[in-house]
Formats: C-alpha cells, structure tokens, sequence
C-alpha cells in the first residue's frame, strides 16, 4: 500500500480526503467486475438442502439456471447497493487501517506483525457498522429469482424500514455476522498483504512489481474468504429469506453457524466458496492495486 505518511504539502485533511476517493476508486472497479461472482455465492449461501427444489448442482448450473429463467441482467441484481456503499466502505477500511496502525504502532510497544493484525480487525469491524444496511438490501434483492427485481434499491430499503425499522430485525439485521465477517477478513487480508510484502522483495521493472504485488493480493484474498466464510454463510442466512414464511429460523450469528452445522453438517459452512474466492481472491488484489495507484498518484500530483 502507498504509504500513509503525510507529505509535507499535504495536510491530515487532504490526505484523508485522497485515501476517501482512492477507496472509493478501488470499490467501484472492484464491484463492477466482480458483483456477478458475489450474487452466485449469495444464491448458494441461502439455498437449503438436498430437498430444495431450485437448488443449484455448481456454478456452471447456476449460469445455467438464472441465464434461462432470470435473463442476462440477472448477475447484476443487487448492485447498486454496494456501489453506493462501496466509497465510504472503502474509504472507511484503507482510512481506518492506517489509523488503528498508527495508533497501535505508538511507542513501538507491539511488532509490526502484531499491528498489522489488530489494525486489520478493528477497521474490519468499523467498516461492518457501515456497510451492514446495504448488505442487507443487497442480499434481499439477490435472492429474488424473478427476472426483474420486483422492487427498486430505494424501495427495497424503505420496506424494511418500515416493516421492521433500522434496528437488528430491520436494516442492522445480521450485524452480528457482518462485524464477522468484516473483522476476521480485513485482520487476515492486510495482514498477509503487508507481511508478505515486506519479505518478497521489490522487482526493478515496474511491470514485474506490479504482478508480484497482484500475485501477494490475490493470495490475501483467498486465505481471508476461506477463513471467514463461516460468517459469510451465517450473513447470508441471516439476512436471507427464512425457510418457513413468517418464522425466524437464523437470529444470531453463532446460533445460525450452530444450526447450519448441526442441520446440514460442516461443508455446509463453506457453502459458495468457490464463487467467493474467484471474486474476492483477484478482487482483493484488485483493491489493493487501484487504491494504491490512486492513492500515489494523487499524492504526487494533487
């Protein structure tokens, strides 16, 4: 990542200002390529069992499936969601990193690894409490099998609200699972990205450097979607439609993993794992890589 330590020209309020927007670059780019790969994982996190009669077989069957019967716009559902949350959402996890890395590293009381790992889960947690209403209108447009979302994002959002309002049945249903899922990826992800960095050294060709980088962000994104999809799946549920129409089955976020397990057995956990990690594995690198070039360019040019 460029560095987070202010040029002389710039002051703390204009770098907080370049870090917004080159999060925000990297989320829109990042979405906009990889949005279809997080509807599969979506489809497959909330479908039940053997007996679900639109159960799909592998993510081949689900293009299949949703391509015939929903249409090609169909892999877009839900995304307008997450490319309104995607600036402050990234904006709050490269700004909130750098300043929980600050704020740990005073003193040089803990090493660096150590930092790296407090710093990645406390901005995990902190983007959960932003991103969370937005995943949850984007998990219930994902999981419309009609071929046109039956309502808009703004509608979709004001039906909560008014259903069940803004609290943990309404539109924070499921932070539990969201502060999961957001903490134990973003501790692994910036983590490994940086650690590795640091040891793999840097190419004298720029193009070199920049798939070595790539390679070392591809691999922090996988590592970290197979270790928190657990939460990913308890999300899903949660926020998801229930199997019984006007029964709660998922509430919390370790009930539901404990229910999922018992249910369904312990693969069941990792359901749609393979469509996460084929996004969030060139995704994460994709992050990493435009917020970094923003990031420096503006530095240098701003």
């Amino acid at each position: 990542m460029a560095s987070a330590q202010t040029p002389d020209k710039h002051s703390a309020l204009t770098l907080m200002t370049m870090q917004f927007a080159a999060g925000g670059c990297a989320g829109f780019v990042e979405v906009s390529i990889m949005h279809p790969l997080d509807l599969i994982k979506t489809r497959f996190q909330i479908q039940g069992g053997l007996d679900d009669p639109q159960r799909y077989n592998s993510i081949a069957d689900c293009v299949k499936k949703m391509y015939r019967s929903e249409g090609a716009l169909s892999f877009y559902k839900g995304i307008l969601p997450p490319l309104m949350a995607e600036t402050p959402k990234r904006a709050v996890k490269f700004f909130t990193f750098e300043s929980y890395k600050n704020m740990f590293s005073y003193g040089n009381y803990l090493n660096q690894p150590v930092v790296l790992t407090l710093s990645g889960l406390c901005s995990g947690l902190t983007e959960a409490v932003v991103i969370n209403p937005f995943e949850v209108v984007k998990v219930k447009l994902q999981s419309e099998r009609n071929s046109f979302p039956k309502s808009s994002t703004f509608a979709t959002a004001r039906e909560i609200v008014s259903k069940d309002g803004f609290g943990l049945k309404g539109l924070n249903k499921g932070l539990s699972a969201t502060l999961g899922r957001h903490g134990v990826f973003n501790m692994v992800y910036f983590s490994f990205y940086h650690n590795i960095k640091a040891l793999v050294p840097e190419m004298d060709d720029p193009k070199q450097d920049l798939a070595r980088r790539f390679v070392i962000g591809l691999c922090a994104g996988i590592l970290a979607s197979c270790i928190n999809i657990p939460y990913d799946v308890a999300k899903s549920r949660i926020q998801g439609p229930q199997p019984v129409p006007g029964q709660i089955k998922y509430r919390t976020c370790n009930a539901t993993i404990r229910t999922v397990y018992t249910e369904e057995g312990f693969f069941a956990l990792y359901k749609g794992l393979l469509p996460k990690v084929l996004r969030l594995g060139p995704g994460g690198a994709i992050m990493l890589l435009v917020y970094e070039t923003a990031f420096t360019w503006m530095q240098k040019n701003l």
